[in-house]
């Protein structure tokens, strides 16, 4: 076989050209090598259309929906809101921040601000100090002086009957009445919930005492999220112990129980319930149903007697879990900046079951790690009867000093409250970055895959170009 001069030099230049461009080849592959993720690396969610917080601000009913969708349903209460728990998304809303008197549900905040300071375990002998400057006709779980008490026991008093006489105990045990009180509030602002004033903390009917749907539905997605605030308010029965022997005490939200005329809900996961002269009835409840949790506040319906806080929840949450599952997120239930923030991990968390595994030395009020991003579409719109403002009203203020508080609660304080329902263990949301396996990223596949077509794409040209040239 002879080659002749022109096929060897045809041969030269091609092999040079494949040498002088197997080096771009290979720095392009290791470029898109470090620009794709890796595995064990989450995916950054696709941005979505940012919410703008002063639509919850307006007047009448906020819900964003589809055309044809069913509107969520009209109700008496003067305000309500309904959200995922998982994502902090609120899918609808009447009135979300009009400040209103929250009867009991502010326990809700209490056991968020207390439960991780004190002790579960530990025993307490009550004083008759402890149990002075309780509000007349108020709730009580029947706490006495000179006996012992392990502060389990309390709080199972405070979630299921509301007892405001646990509560002065508690309070007393992390430091005071005006200590906790102060603290609540510290609380509410690190959740950015900025409605609520505290003056009494077991929710006591008192001058300046206010809070909002949209602050409450946010302690209780917080309270979803502590393991043991989720095992309290989900206990329907409990016992108490007394001076020698104990007594049985019930949830009083029946959404739970199911008992006193209401049906209990499906998947139903409590949190809390209350009841005074000047707030009317309210209502913090959350349920679970095929993987995802929802909580709904209700303050105040002006009609259907006693019963009414626990149907219009059940309408709340039978929306949220059907037609509700199409509207476009109306706001948002996470602090400001972690609402701003870009989650690095991929998707919206989902919230556990109850009694779901606690992340260690998370303060009361923390941010959650990852926010979700609301989708782009639909505009605003207003149903329900409800008159919508034609701009954004001006968000409230954060307030600075709350009105003067006394150590007890004010002798104008109505009715007691009713007792407490039990609240749902929700999610907390998955960290984001979580570190792949292994000592350094995993090899690029691209490379051995170019180096070989590099050289079978070579040793074809020479094998063709020899091809031509055999005599």
């Amino acid at each position: 076989m002879i080659v002749s001069s022109s096929a060897r030099l045809a041969s030269g230049p091609v092999a040079l050209l494949l040498l002088v461009l197997l080096p771009p080849l290979l720095v392009l592959s290791s470029a898109v090598s470090s620009a794709a993720p890796r595995p064990g690396e989450p995916m950054p969610p696709r941005p979505g259309a940012r919410v703008d917080p002063a639509l919850l601000h307006r007047p009448g009913t906020q819900v964003r929906l589809p055309p044809g969708a069913t509107p969520p349903p009209a109700l008496s209460a003067r305000s309500w809101l309904v959200a995922d728990a998982g994502s902090g998304d609120v899918l609808a809303a009447r009135d979300a921040h009009k400040r209103l008197p929250p009867a009991s549900t502010l326990k809700a905040l209490f056991a968020l601000t207390v439960l991780p300071r004190l002790s579960q375990t530990a025993r307490h002998t009550v004083s008759e100090r402890e149990l002075t400057g309780i509000g007349e006709g108020s709730s009580l779980v029947g706490v006495k002086e000179d006996v012992t008490y392990q502060v389990a026991d309390l709080w199972r008093g405070v979630f299921l009957h509301s007892g405001n006489d646990a509560v002065h105990v508690l309070a007393g045990l992390n430091g005071g009445w005006e200590t906790t009180a102060r603290q609540m509030e510290a609380t509410a602002r690190a959740l950015g919930a900025l409605d609520t004033e505290v003056v009494s903390p077991d929710g006591y009917d008192a001058p300046g005492q206010v809070s909002s749907a949209y602050d409450l539905a946010v302690f209780g997605r917080e309270g979803l999220r502590d393991p043991d605030f989720a095992r309290y308010c989900a206990l329907p029965y409990a016992t108490f112990p007394a001076d020698g022997w104990s007594y049985g005490i019930r949830n009083t939200n029946r959404l739970l129980t199911g008992e006193d005329g209401i049906a209990r809900y499906p998947g139903i996961l409590g949190v809390k319930n209350g009841y005074t002269s000047r707030a009317g009835h309210t209502l913090i409840a959350a349920a679970r149903r095929g993987g995802r949790t929802l909580v709904v506040t209700v303050m105040n319906p002006r009609s259907g007697g006693g019963s009414a806080v626990y149907e219009e929840a059940r309408e709340l949450l039978d929306w949220g879990f059907g037609p509700g599952t199409k509207a476009r997120p109306v706001g948002s239930l996470l602090p400001p900046a972690a609402a701003r923030q870009v989650s690095s991990a991929a998707g919206t968390p989902s919230a556990p079951e109850p009694g779901g595994a606690a992340v260690a030395g998370r303060a009361p009020g923390a941010a959650p790690a990852s926010a979700s991003v609301p989708a782009p579409g639909a505009a605003s719109a207003s149903v329900s009867g409800g008159t919508s403002a034609a701009g954004p009203a001006a968000p409230s203020p954060a307030r600075g000093t709350s009105p003067a508080r006394g150590t007890s609660a004010p002798s104008t304080a109505r009715s007691g409250d009713a007792p407490g329902a039990p609240g749902p263990a929700a999610a907390r949301p998955a960290t984001a970055g979580a570190a792949a396996t292994g000592g350094g990223p995993p090899p690029d596949p691209l490379v051995p895959v170019l180096l070989v077509g590099s050289a079978c794409v070579a040793a074809a040209t020479l094998w063709m170009a020899r091809r031509r040239t055999v005599r």
